[in-house]
């Protein structure tokens, strides 16, 4: 019998059948205790004995995957991959598997959202009306702004299609361009540093590694045009959030959300700006892809183990 950990905290919260198909296939599975992220040590712990982990955003550094002497396989539920040490994996003959397509609506409906909340003001005039401030904070139209998205990818065309009512222009950077997906849409594809200093709005599209870390620095974000919105629901690596926050203090960028952050839970200075949009890492926290994002984990899994017993 097979044993797994599942350590995302809200797995089969929002449908059962991901853990009902665990069932049918008589795989036994402990689920995550604590109701957040583990840390190294309660990860270590909880897959003693396991050979299959569907993973969440937990760190799984060498240090872990040395001591998960039964794991077998890794069905992280969600894209990014930037916390397994995929080296480490590899040597230890520890198969990865991903979900990148359950979330693609989600996080671009999510980026679509934060971009207008920004754009109106929408979260200072909620706390101003709480606060008993009748107060009408003038905003701005989406429609015939230029967009910059850097990274074309799954998320990045879904947003495309959801912008294509409001007009304006379309620019990306990305390093290996869907020609067909570009020349339908109408997009102008630049490098970076031609599209920060045009766009106003950048959104960010890309996975984290050791090449886009503080992509955007206090030189790139200084280099933005005046009064420009930064969005990213991707990574919060990708973003200098010290630099963001003193460009966004001396009012060279106008504007910024973030559903990502380079340390979860946030608690930094960031929260202090009126022009700046914060969310709890959500991306993919729509009901309808949350349930798509489990069963493909739980479908990477089985896969897996069904393959591994008839070889």
């Amino acid at each position: 019998m097979s044993r797994v950990l599942i350590s995302t905290s809200s797995f089969g919260v929002v449908s059962r059948e991901p853990l009902e198909r665990l069932n049918e296939k008589a795989v036994e599975y402990r689920l995550n205790p604590h109701g957040r992220r583990l840390d190294k040590s309660e990860t270590i712990h909880l897959l003693h004995g396991c050979d299959g982990l569907i993973a969440g955003t937990e760190v799984l550094d060498r240090d872990v995957l040395t001591g998960a002497d039964a794991l077998r396989i890794i069905s992280r539920c969600g894209t990014g991959l930037e916390n397994i040490d995929l080296g480490a994996a590899d040597e230890l003959g520890i198969a990865i598997r991903h979900t990148p397509d359950a979330l693609a609506d989600a996080v671009a409906e999510l980026t679509l959202a934060g971009l207008l909340a920004v754009l109106r003001s929408i979260a200072t005039a909620d706390r101003d009306l709480r606060a008993g401030t009748w107060r009408k904070p003038m905003g701005r139209l989406l429609k015939g702004k230029t967009v910059g998205l850097v990274g074309l990818g799954r998320v990045g065309k879904v947003l495309v299609q959801l912008l294509a009512p409001f007009g304006g222009r379309l620019l990306a950077t990305d390093p290996a361009p869907d020609l067909e997906f570009i020349a339908v849409h109408g997009i102008g594809m630049h490098d970076l540093d031609f599209l920060l200093e045009h766009s106003d709005i950048v959104s960010l599209h890309l996975p984290l590694t050791s090449g886009t870390r503080h992509l955007l620095d206090d030189r790139r974000l200084a280099s933005m045009r005046s009064g420009a919105i930064l969005i990213n629901c991707s990574r919060g690596g990708l973003v200098d959030e010290q630099a963001l926050y003193r460009r966004l203090e001396d009012g060279r960028i106008g504007g910024a959300y973030l559903d990502t952050f380079e340390e979860e839970p946030y608690s930094g200075p960031l929260r202090e700006l009126p022009n700046v949009v914060l969310t709890p890492h959500i991306g993919s926290y729509a009901s309808e892809s949350r349930a798509r994002m489990e069963l493909e984990a739980v479908s990477n899994l089985l896969q897996f183990f069904d393959g591994r017993t008839t070889t």
